[in-house]
């Protein structure tokens, strides 16, 4: 009876710590994963608003504060960013929660903004010590979940090619993608979006830059105009939260100013506030 209860207890705490055992090993996993792929790509700082040539994993809260022609200003809270993933090697999902925009103008009643997700694939890439380059291409799926006209009458796929070169303590990104809606496009438009940014590190974890944002429409209300912004920002990234050189938590923020540069333009200026979160 003793040796019964015995191995009875002995199956229960065996039992008992496999969950715990699972879930360490799953985390350690993806740990290491991240640990790995990230190890493989430059440490460049994801700019304000160009996409990164690279895949990370990191919450990006952020808000912008733009002012329209008509001198209202407009605030966005979440600037459509969320949570990005590295589920499995080269690979990154992003969960962009809606933002809530504030127009600050009696006409324009507030509200949410369009939920969507990124999924994204790093083609090439190379460290500082093996090439200092990365490229990855991305497909954004954007969801029609705005509110009193803050987001898109129809869902779109925006598959962009995105590509990096590092020259020492510079780099330069760049990207281009098609906003393709599901259906009535001839309706609301097409968009092609360019994006290129020029970086520099300095003092470890200063990264100055400078971004040119583009986006040319086909068809719809703003057929044949283009609109074009010049952005000066800075990021200081990272911030280590731990001594421990394995350990990935570290604290990242930065600003832009976006100015119009184009005749057409849905806003004159506008301030970015980012940070991100790395883990």
């Amino acid at each position: 009876m003793k040796r019964l209860i015995t191995l009875f207890t002995f199956a229960v705490t065996a039992l008992s710590t496999l969950p715990c055992a699972s879930q360490t090993t799953f985390f350690s996993a993806w740990e290491n994963r991240v640990r790995t792929t990230s190890a493989q790509q430059p440490g460049w700082a994801v700019p304000i608003i160009t996409p990164s040539s690279g895949i990370v994993q990191l919450v990006r809260p952020e808000l912008t504060h733009s002012y329209t022609p008509t001198h209202f200003a407009t605030v966005n809270y979440g600037n459509s960013k969320g949570f990005n993933f590295i589920p499995y090697y080269k690979t990154e999902v992003d969960v962009n929660l809606p933002p809530y925009i504030v127009h600050n103008n009696p006409k324009v009643r507030d509200g949410g903004g369009d939920f969507s997700m990124v999924a994204k694939y790093r083609l090439f890439s190379g460290n500082e010590k093996h090439g200092n380059y990365s490229t990855a291409f991305q497909v954004l799926w954007t969801l029609p979940t705005g509110s009193y006209n803050n987001g898109a009458a129809h869902a779109a796929f925006t598959p962009t090619f995105v590509g990096g070169k590092g020259f020492g303590i510079f780099d330069v990104q760049s990207s281009i993608g098609a906003l393709l809606p599901v259906e009535g496009g001839n309706v609301t438009g097409r968009t092609i979006v360019w994006n290129t940014v020029a970086q520099c590190r300095l003092a470890k974890i200063l990264w100055p830059e400078l971004e040119m944002n583009s986006s040319f429409y086909h068809s719809g209300p703003n057929d044949g105009k283009n609109q074009t912004f010049v952005t000066t920002g800075l990021m200081i990234s990272k911030i280590k939260l731990r001594h421990d050189p394995k350990d990935r938590l570290a604290f990242i923020f930065g600003s832009g100013m976006q100015i119009a540069t184009s005749h057409y333009h849905a806003y004159n200026h506008a301030l970015v506030l980012t940070s991100r979160l790395t883990f």
